[in-house]
Order: structure tokens, then sequence, then C-alpha cells
């Protein structure tokens, strides 16, 4: 079983196998966790995204999929960008987020990754409210088998991590 570990800090600083991106369809970095990745990373993601992007995902990479990268500058290895969905509030999009962190944990598993950093998927600009997003990433985390030993939830605010508290004790 993986050990879920919740951090208050930035994703950019963790000593981790892999980072989770939080991307956009285009990997060509963005605003939020995945523009603070890009910036501390260097150009070295960003050129391994356009190499995915040219052989791969001209049209973008489909949302809830996971692919990795070099991690540049980063204190980790590798980054994995995953695109969560944008909440709705008239469609039930949650198996989208959680495919993003079975989908990340697949891709952990390919690499060899034992110790992943997670942001919270889709929780900031996308409108996914915290508690739900919360939920569904502790939970799908802890539901999917994987050969990863730590995911850490490194999360930006007081008032996201203790969401993430909340869904951790319910588990």
């Amino acid at each position: 079983m993986i050990d879920i570990t919740l951090v208050r800090g930035d994703i950019t600083e963790q000593r981790v196998d892999a980072v989770v991106n939080a991307a956009n369809s285009s990997l060509m970095g963005g605003g939020g966790v995945d523009g603070a990745i890009h910036r501390r990373g260097g150009p070295a993601i960003l050129d391994d995204c356009r190499r995915l992007r040219a052989s791969r995902y001209g049209g973008g990479l489909p949302t809830g999929y996971a692919v990795a990268t070099t991690a540049g500058e980063l204190p980790a290895t590798w980054v994995i960008h995953t695109v969560g969905p944008v909440h709705s509030g008239t469609e039930d999009r949650s198996h989208l987020l959680a495919s993003c962190y079975r989908e990340s944990l697949r891709v952990a598993d390919e690499l060899g990754a034992r110790t992943v950093a997670f942001p919270a998927v889709s929780a900031g600009i996308y409108g996914w409210p915290m508690e739900d997003a919360a939920r569904i990433a502790v939970g799908t985390v802890r539901a999917t088998p994987s050969q990863v030993v730590e995911a850490r939830f490194v999360l930006f605010t007081d008032d996201a991590h203790a969401a993430f508290e909340r869904a951790l004790a319910a588990v």
C-alpha cells in the first residue's frame, strides 16, 4: 500500500523521483503549478514537451492522461504531466480527475519511481472544489495498485492542506 503524506509547500522544491505537473493539454507550460514547474525546471522540460507534441500529441495530451519528461533543474528525476478536467457544474467529470492520478501512478511505475509528489490537480484555475478534489485524489491513490512507496501531496495553501487532511482521515 502506498504511504500517503501531506506537505504544505512548493512542489518544485520536492526531492522525489517524480513530480506530477497539473499541465494543460498543449504541454507548453501555463500558469499555476504548470508555470512554476516549467520556470524552475528550465528549458529541458519544454524541449521534451515539444518532442512529445511532435511525435505523439500534436493535438494535445487528452484529459485524464499522463506522460513523463525530464525534470530539468528540479530536484526530481522526472516530471509526470497530467491534464486534469475543468470542473463542470452540469456534468460529472470525476472519472477524468481520478484518471489523472491512476495514469500518473502508471507512468511512475513504468519509470521505476518510488516517490511521487502530487499537486491538487484541477483544484486551481480549473475550478474543482478543493474538498471534492482532495477526496478523489486521496481515494484514487489509496485504491490504485502501484510500486510507488510514497505519494506526497504538496499543497500550496493552508486551506488545501486542511482539505487533504480531512480526506486522508476519511479513508
